[in-house]
């Protein structure tokens, strides 16, 4: 199995002029760091590929052990297109995340617990118009994932699982992705052709993605509270 983490994007609603995946914490470790903590619960971390991008270098010194592929085209394009990056030599199964996402280590552990299907990572809070959102069919797989997703059941967190029998498809899904397309198009394209994903339902475990302010004030709380 391999961790594909995006870190490719501009973080320009943080304000910080660094990769997102390298902002600071209150307790002085970046993003990055404590993903690369809560993977190395589940794999070495000789099974992580970084997607980088902006700043790349800065990723990259601090960082040197560890496997990095940069999305010459970061300035154009989105996630699809950095996972494109991110997995086209991969054929095992993977899990790929955005670099921005600060979440329980239990997550992955519950992800990888029953490693029959694929899935996907949600909750059902409420959210707003920039969440990635999702609903069901009939038999509870994931219908829909998109922003724009009419009546959604809650948000998926940025963090997902696909099998190795997947991923050939799942490639060629990606590069029918428009440059600034989410890699969550690609994932509907994949269910239009019959694969399944399943909803993981997270709600009880602490998950946010770091788009703005708030969402860092929001992390620091828990962190401080949770003494991690």
């Amino acid at each position: 199995m391999k961790i594909i983490i995006l870190a490719a994007g501009f973080g320009k609603r943080l304000g910080k002029n660094i990769p997102k995946a390298l902002v600071e914490l209150i307790n002085g470790n970046t993003i990055l760091d404590y993903q690369l903590k809560n993977i190395q619960k589940i794999t070495e971390l000789e099974n992580v590929v970084i997607v980088t991008g902006y700043k790349q270098e800065l990723i990259k010194e601090r960082y040197l052990s560890i496997t990095q592929v940069i999305n010459e085209e970061y300035p154009t394009t989105n996630t699809a297109k950095s996972l494109l990056n991110g997995i086209r030599m991969i054929n095992e199964d993977i899990i790929f995340m955005n670099g921005d996402v600060i979440f329980h280590p239990d997550i992955l552990k519950i992800m990888i617990s029953n490693n029959h299907t694929n899935k996907i990572a949600v909750n059902n809070f409420n959210v707003g118009d920039e969440e990635i959102k999702y609903d069901l069919d009939h038999d509870n797989n994931i219908k829909n994932l998109s922003k724009t997703v009419s009546d959604p059941l809650g948000e998926a967190v940025g963090i997902n699982y696909i099998k190795k029998e997947f991923i050939d498809s799942f490639k060629n899904n990606l590069v029918k992705c428009d440059k600034q397309d989410y890699f969550e198009k690609a994932i509907e394209i994949s269910i239009s052709q019959g694969i399944i994903f399943k909803p993981m339902n997270i709600e009880s475990l602490f998950c946010c993605e770091v788009d703005f302010k708030e969402d860092l004030e929001k992390v620091n709380n828990y962190i401080n509270n949770n003494y991690v």
